[in-house]
């Protein structure tokens, strides 16, 4: 416990820094302005959704470099930094011209700008500070998507109902700028040299771990790229897509709505209950089983005849794996390669979850456009989700490191 009383801090400025980033919020929000924005614009589904999947790429491929920028300058200015200017353009949205071009052409400026403001940077700083406890310090860190999922569809929602699809962008804005900022200047740090647990330095104090060429050499980077891959192309259109999937069972936007909560606390009980697991047991072992029960999801959600509580079931499952897969992310690329390039790894292996999760709700609307329906790619998504979490059971008994590591070879 003397970590979490040491770093508790700058733990809930993480925590707040996450669910107030662009991590979650556009994927909270798009969801609900698709509507709005087919029936205003008549732009097809697949249309609508490429605007965060231009978003999702170029965020995804400038991961590495917050990442590199974190290790290099202090997590503090690159992550406090991008939420600024992640406030601004997503605020901004309010002006997006009544153009296909014109409304990606926002969301490639906030991939520009908003990736530091996502656990790429915050969970640098949270294990530096955590090391026996890091797996339960980063679901808690994580619990911000859940809050952000909890909270930010209800308000989006009322936005658009008092004024617009426009409304919910600036209104939505204002959390990162009256909540998550003020406690980021406040509280967010990388601990001193003095402040750091035991496991993340060596006995001179040097950060222990590989570089990201050496991480790269290894069969456990590219497991963990082809893993975090799959998971991503099955779930994140699943995501972005649900208030869609909800309404061709028959449902209200008010029910959809409901099940995006149901969703966010799946992704609660995922990252708390699998970030606990993870400290105490072997961490692929507890993965596996995680990624099945989206399997199961996706295939309760093919149809249109169930029920709300069906519906609700694997609203529940699907967030518990994408807590789960969050927690792998940033747990298994501080156990496997150390914290002395940490940003940079972490901003790496991002980059297939960022991507994945990006070309995702495209595949979900160019099958929904042609078939009337959702059906195809969660049968699809049935098989990545299984394969995705197998080949976690292929990376092994975690490694002994040491400063030395980063700077031999």
């Amino acid at each position: 416990m003397s970590e979490f009383k040491k770093g508790w801090r700058v733990l809930t400025a993480s925590l707040l820094g996450v669910a107030c980033g662009a991590s979650p919020l556009p994927f909270n929000v798009l969801p609900l302005v698709m509507g709005p924005i087919h029936t205003e614009y008549g732009w097809d589904f697949a249309a609508i959704a490429g605007g965060v999947t231009i978003f999702g790429i170029i965020a995804s491929l400038l991961a590495p470099l917050y990442g590199s920028m974190a290790d290099r300058f202090g997590v503090r200015p690159v992550a406090i930094g991008s939420l600024i200017g992640f406030i601004i353009v997503f605020a901004a949205f309010w002006f997006v011209p009544g153009s296909l071009p014109g409304w990606w052409a926002f969301w490639a400026v906030l991939g520009l700008i908003g990736i530091g403001s996502t656990p790429v940077t915050w969970s640098r700083a949270v294990s530096m500070w955590f090391a026996k406890n890091r797996g339960l310090a980063l679901g808690i860190m994580l619990i911000g998507t859940s809050l952000a999922a909890i909270i930010v569809p209800k308000v989006a929602v009322a936005a658009i109902g008092y004024g617009g699809w426009r409304l919910a962008f600036p209104i939505v804005a204002l959390f990162p700028l009256l909540i998550a900022l003020p406690v980021a200047l406040l509280w967010f740090r990388e601990p001193r040299a003095d402040e750091r647990p035991a496991g993340v330095t060596d006995a001179q104090g040097q950060l222990i771990g590989l570089s990201l060429r050496q991480a790269m050499r290894g069969h456990r980077f590219w497991v963990l790229i082809l893993s975090i891959l799959l998971i991503a192309l099955a779930y994140g259109g699943a995501h972005i897509h649900m208030a869609q999937i909800v309404a061709l069972h028959g449902f209200t936007p008010v029910d959809a709505a409901s099940v995006l909560g149901v969703v966010a606390l799946g992704i609660l009980a995922g990252r708390v209950l699998v970030g606990l697991l993870f400290d105490r047991f072997w961490a692929p072992g507890i993965a596996f089983p995680a990624m099945l029960l989206p399997a199961i999801a996706a295939y309760l959600l093919v149809g249109n005849t169930a029920g709300l509580s069906v519906i609700m079931t694997g609203g529940f499952l699907l967030g518990f794996a994408a807590g789960a897969e969050s927690d792998v992310i940033a747990f298994l690329a501080a156990r496997y390669f150390g914290m002395a390039s940490y940003g940079a790894i972490y901003g790496a292996l991002y980059m297939p979850f960022g991507i994945g999760s990006a070309i995702s709700p495209i595949l979900y609307g160019v099958v929904r456009d042609r078939t009337g329906s959702y059906d195809l790619m969660l049968m699809a998504a049935v098989a990545m989700f299984a394969i995705g979490g197998a080949l976690l059971l292929t990376l092994g008994r975690y490694p002994q490191l040491g400063a030395e590591d980063a700077h031999a070879g």
